[in-house]
């Protein structure tokens, strides 16, 4: 059972000005999979939070999965792209490059992404856009790449991954 963390940044979220529902559709997917969701928490787009948060969810609360959902965009306090990148020990760019061409038949605005994907330590990090329709059409298809890589994360050298 993969042990997940879901990271939702947005100051309105966060405000209680506005519903999570890109978080709520990961929480969804997350216990349709059964993994096991760990942590969920909506703060706002602030860099030091973010990264705080990371850190916390990485190295004590060792999770291996943690996604991140908004402030990927292009607006002046989209940052959690520099957030992640800030706590990751390797990038993994191909997730997110994968994510974007995902993302194209449905949008052009899928070019204005900067999500990022990592690791760091034990812990697979990747960036989702703020929108549940985003989240839709998107995490389906990253279910069996998340399933291998954190397979490997851990060390598995055999070719399928065991659940």
């Amino acid at each position: 059972m993969i042990k997940v963390g879901i990271l939702t940044v947005s100051d309105k979220s966060s405000q209680g000005e506005r519903e999570d529902l890109s978080g709520k559709k990961l929480k969804d997917y997350i216990k349709k999979l059964g993994w096991c969701l760990e942590q969920y928490q909506i703060i706002p787009d602030e860099k030091e939070k973010i990264v705080e948060t990371l850190l916390n969810w990485c190295d004590r609360e060792k999770l291996e999965l943690i996604l991140t959902t908004g402030g990927t965009g292009v607006y002046p306090r989209d940052v959690t792209p520099e957030a992640t990148k800030e706590v990751l020990t390797k990038e993994v760019p191909g997730i997110s490059e994968y994510i974007r061409f995902i993302s194209y038949p449905h949008t052009p605005f899928a070019a204005l992404s900067r999500g990022v994907s990592g690791i760091r330590g034990q812990t697979l990090i990747i960036n989702l856009p703020g929108s549940p329709k985003a989240i839709e059409e998107i995490f389906p298809y990253l279910v069996e790449i998340i399933k291998h890589a954190i397979s490997k994360i851990k060390g598995d050298s055999s070719e399928c991954f065991r659940n």
